[in-house]
């Protein structure tokens, strides 16, 4: 029987991270990135998390033939669990016949949850109730109780005491009567990076989160160097515009084990393909353990452009969030019964 697996992962930027749509737009910047269509809000595609995990990976287990966009080069993808994690496309060696396999794991977008923001109070993350709630958050007011949305559209919720209105960046929003508190998930609570922000927390609505995000993204300029010269090129200054570093996201992986044969023993599962330990003592002993070594990655060697330039690396914060398939069905029957 296949085997259904969810987790949810929490990820920290620690550079500006460029996603890029591929070309010249019209408007503030010339290099834009990646926007969710309905809200506009910047995102980090699962594609492009899938490709970085996937050639991580591979280097971890020493198989670098089984990244890219062909594995002919793997001797047999089948047993190689990179190729058996993220799929496989091989030719035989007359190249008149394709084997190919999609994988057993979904990698999806890595959305927005809490966005660094400059204030007369210093930095502070926003974010919105669904938001917050929708990444496993628990947002409560002072008595403990869930927090409604009351406060209107110009104003925040603030972790912290303050009654003068507040600066988000440009935009000035008066500060609640009701203040909140934000509690993380027990694998994620006693990391260093979400204990250093959870009291300085600003919630708001959603009609205002779109404009906060897109009015402080970082932008930079450069300019296009002349090869032959090593020199700037005349007339080629551009600008790109980034995720800010300390933006918190959420993803989540899911593991659809279709195949339900993993190619890897107990013996094998903390070894290389050459028999070497693999880093950090990792035990592979299934798919998504495949691609959490392969994210690890993504805080040393980063994801998207301008990687040269000192983009891209995200951290992962705490451990992800796992459920299996039927497991979260009775867990929600069972809290709406304890709220009715």
């Amino acid at each position: 029987m296949a085997t259904y697996k969810r987790q949810r992962y929490l990820f920290m930027t620690l550079d500006p991270v460029h996603i890029g749509t591929g070309g010249y737009r019209l408007g503030r910047v010339d290099n834009s990135i990646v926007r969710e269509p309905g809200t506009h809000i910047p995102k980090i595609p699962g594609t492009s998390l899938h490709g970085a995990a996937r050639s991580y990976a591979a280097q971890l287990y020493e198989t670098p033939e089984a990244a890219g966009q062909s594995q002919d080069k793997v001797a047999d993808p089948d047993k190689n669990p990179v190729c058996y994690t993220f799929g496989y496309i091989k030719k035989n060696q007359n190249g008149d016949e394709t084997k190919a396999y999609s994988g057993v794991v979904n990698i999806f977008d890595a959305q927005v949850v809490l966005f660094p923001v400059y204030s007369m109070a210093g930095p502070i993350w926003v974010s919105t109730l669904n938001r917050m709630r929708e990444a496993s958050f628990d947002v409560k007011d002072k008595e403990k109780k869930e927090l409604s949305e009351t406060w209107g559209v110009g104003a925040a919720v603030l972790t912290w005491e303050r009654t003068d209105p507040l600066n988000l960046g440009w935009l000035m929003v008066g500060v609640a009567k009701d203040q909140t508190t934000v509690e993380a998930q027990a694998q994620w609570q006693n990391e260093p990076r979400w204990k250093n922000i959870k009291d300085k927390v600003a919630i708001v609505n959603d009609t205002l989160f779109s404009h906060i995000v897109n009015s402080n993204l970082e932008v930079r300029t450069s300019v296009a160097i002349d090869p032959e010269r090593g020199a700037a090129e005349d007339k080629a200054l551009f600008t790109y515009e980034a995720l800010p570093r300390a933006t918190f996201l959420t993803a989540e992986v899911v593991q659809d084990d279709y195949r339900d044969a993993w190619p890897l023993g107990e013996d094998a599962q903390s070894k290389t393909e050459k028999g070497n330990v693999l880093p950090g003592n990792a035990k592979w002993s299934g798919p998504l353990d495949v691609v959490k070594n392969g994210l690890q990655m993504i805080e040393w060697l980063g994801v998207g452009g301008m990687g040269t330039r000192g983009f891209g690396r995200i951290a992962i914060i705490g451990d992800p969030l796992r459920v299996e398939y039927g497991n979260d069905l009775q867990n929600q029957k069972t809290s709406q019964k304890v709220r009715s």
